[in-house]
Formats: structure tokens, sequence, C-alpha cells
């Protein structure tokens, strides 16, 4: 969330606010959609599956590979971001070394995952508690300090343009709250805690979010925010003096191990998913150990994910993730339209939810849509490829 702070900052000013809320509205119909398909369909495989089932063969794969690819980018950039707080000056080396402990992890098992997700979130969310009630109290430092009229005072600038391409980016930050249904395969009882946990995830995350946003802003306001690198560390920095900021960097390097963990699952499960369906190596469809885990897929979303590691930029690959994952969640929402009858919420929120994940898509820096657009026209060409070839659709191995 750090960096994303900084550059939804640059984007929209004072509107970042108005940005994460955009952000969050479309978020929140994606996870209604998420946990209403979950329902009908607890296995593996998350968008990928709704949309084969419900849409046909070429939008779920479509899906998938928007996936797959986006998340391995977001997978990188929370490596990297890992490394940049927890080991100054050897980023690119510490990241590598973050995949190879998290894959590792990974094999042995989705509950040990889960257990280690939950002492990190639980760790990362006391410390940012205790940034938020320093500022509600009016502790700390030098700095310009926090106050609801400094907030409102940064609050304007930005065009829509500036607004909606912040939103894009912060949705960069909110699409890990779906994950556990790429994982229904390995979760008790997936019809009912599936959508659960997707809902609560959603809101934990939200107000987590909203938060620290009011905080930071309050605390530098929107132009040091944006020209900062690690600007809720430099908000701890004022708040609670420089001595202590180092607690925020540790917490913000333990919030990027927990968010590539569980990325680095839900890419081997979605892969895992579309092996299945023919669309990928087989070989990443087999499962295998007392945890049945798909030790190919993991090992070979590591390796991926390393070598992106090495080679990409942080910022193009946060503007590249948001652009796949915003396709992802379209699919998912136009899967949730066929659900008809058996749709649980307002009928408008899968519509909404579409809209808005191509608008966001549309207005992210030409740059990230111009590299999503040319990845989905490989993914195409990959599609018709294994088709003619006769690897199509249902050749896959379980």
């Amino acid at each position: 969330e750090d960096y994303g702070a900084s550059f939804t900052s640059a984007a929209a000013g004072g509107g970042v606010l108005l940005a994460l809320l955009a952000a969050a509205v479309v978020a929140t119909c994606n996870a209604l959609s998420s946990a209403a398909l979950a329902v009908r369909h607890p296995a593996a495989g998350g968008t990928y599956l709704y949309g084969r089932e419900r849409l046909g063969d070429l939008p779920g794969y479509l899906a998938g590979w928007c996936f797959v690819v986006g998340k391995t980018a977001s997978c990188a950039a929370m490596a990297m971001t890992a490394g940049a707080y927890l080991v100054p000056g050897q980023e690119r080396l510490a990241a590598v070394a973050a995949v190879v402990v998290v894959t590792a992890l990974n094999l042995s098992g989705v509950q040990r995952s889960a257990r280690a997700s939950t002492v990190i979130v639980s760790i990362v969310l006391a410390v940012l508690a205790g940034l938020v009630l320093a500022a509600l109290v009016g502790a700390g430092g030098d700095g310009p300090g926090w106050s609801w009229r400094s907030l409102l005072e940064q609050r304007a600038a930005a065009g829509y343009d500036g607004v909606l391409q912040a939103a894009g980016l912060l949705f960069f930050a909110f699409a890990g709250y779906a994950r556990v249904a790429t994982l229904a395969e390995e979760v008790r009882e997936p019809a009912r805690v599936i959508p659960r946990a997707v809902v609560t995830a959603l809101g934990v995350v939200l107000i987590a979010y909203v938060a620290v946003g009011v905080t930071t802003l309050g605390t530098l306001g929107a132009s040091a925010t944006a020209a900062s690198s690690a600007p809720v560390a430099e908000a701890a920095a004022v708040l609670w003096g420089g001595q202590w900021a180092w607690v925020v960097r540790l917490a913000a390097g333990l919030a990027a191990l927990g968010a590539l963990l569980n990325l680095l699952l839900g890419i081997s499960r979605t892969g895992l998913a579309m092996a299945r369906g023919g669309h990928l190596p087989r070989a990443l469809g087999v499962v295998a150990g007392p945890h049945a885990v798909p030790r190919v897929a993991e090992l070979a979303v590591g390796c991926l994910v390393t070598v992106v590691v090495l080679l990409a930029d942080l910022r193009g690959a946060i503007g590249f993730s948001s652009f796949g994952v915003l396709l992802y969640y379209a699919v998912t929402n136009a899967s949730a339209l066929t659900l008809r009858g058996d749709w649980r919420g307002a009928p408008w929120v899968p519509v909404l939810g579409g809209a808005g994940c191509l608008t966001l898509a549309a207005s992210l820096p030409w740059a990230s849509v111009a590299a999503g657009l040319a990845v989905v026209a490989i993914g195409l060409g990959w599609y018709r490829v294994r088709g003619r070839f006769g690897a199509g659709p249902g050749t896959g191995s379980a």
C-alpha cells in the first residue's frame, strides 16, 4: 500500500481518497459477485472456472490468462517491496530470497500458509492501529501534524481523469480479497466459508486502507505523499519520532511477504485449473504429497516470478497488474450476471462491477494499457495455437 499511496497521490493529488472510494465500490461489487459464484462452483480456479462454466471456454481462458500474467507482475512487485523495506540496498537479492522462502512454505500446504498469513496480518494491523491512534491523539514529532482541516485543504485539485487513474492503480492493493475462491478444493465447506471469507476480507481491508490513507495524507499532505517512496513510514517518523519509523518499515515488509504468499497460492491454483482444462501444460495440473499440493505449478510460478523480479520495473508492474486483474474481474461480473434467479444480491451489482472494471482499466496509464492489450493478444494467439494442434480444452489431466 505504501507504493500505491505514492503513485495514486501523484495521479490524483488531494482526490486520492475519492479514488480510494471508487476502487472500493468496484471491489465490493467484485467481491459479492465472486461470493455468489463460489457458492455455485466450489472448485479450484476462481473466475477461470466460473467463466468456462457460465460464459464459454474462451472467456474463462482469457480470465485465467489475465489473472496468471497480471498476478505474476503483482508477485514481483510485492517481493521487491518486501526487499526494499527489509534489506535496503539489496532489494532484488532480498526479493529473490523472499520468493524462494514463500514458495517453500506454500509447498507445505495451504493450511500452514493460512496460519502464517494470520500471524503476519495480526502484526501489521496492530502496527497500523498504533499509527492511526497516534494521529488521533495528536502525538508525534516536528512535522506538520495530523488534522481534519489539513486533510480537507488537500482534497481539491485533480480532474476526473486523475481520480480514475488513481483508482485503477489502487485496485492493485484490493485484489487479494477473493483469493480463497481460487483455493476452493482445499477449503472445508467451501459453499459456506468462501462467501463469508471474501466479504469479511474486503471489509477489513477497506477499513484499514481508509484509516491509513487519511492518516498519511493528513500528516504529510498530498504533495509530500506523492514524492515519497515510503509515505506511511515517513508519517510514522512524524507521529512517533524517527527512532520508531523502523517498526512501520518492518510491518510493511511483512505485509508484502503476506501478500506474496497469498498471490503465489492463487496463481498456482489457477494454473492447476487451466492445466486441467487443457490451456496450460498438463504437468501443472498434477497434485501430490500428503497435502495434495500442485507442486509443479508452485515451483513453476516461483521460478517465473523470480525471473520477473530480476528484470521488472516496480512502477510498471503495478499498472500492468491492475489492468490484468481488472479484466479478470470484468469476466467475474459477467459470469455473475448469468446467475439470474440464483443471484442473492441486487441484480445491479455485477452490472456496476463490470462497468467499473472496464472504466478503471481504460483509465490506467497508457503504457500499462498497451502492455496489457499486448499480453491479451499473446494469450489469444496461444489459445489458437493450442486448439490448432489438438491440445485444446478438455485434454488436461487432473
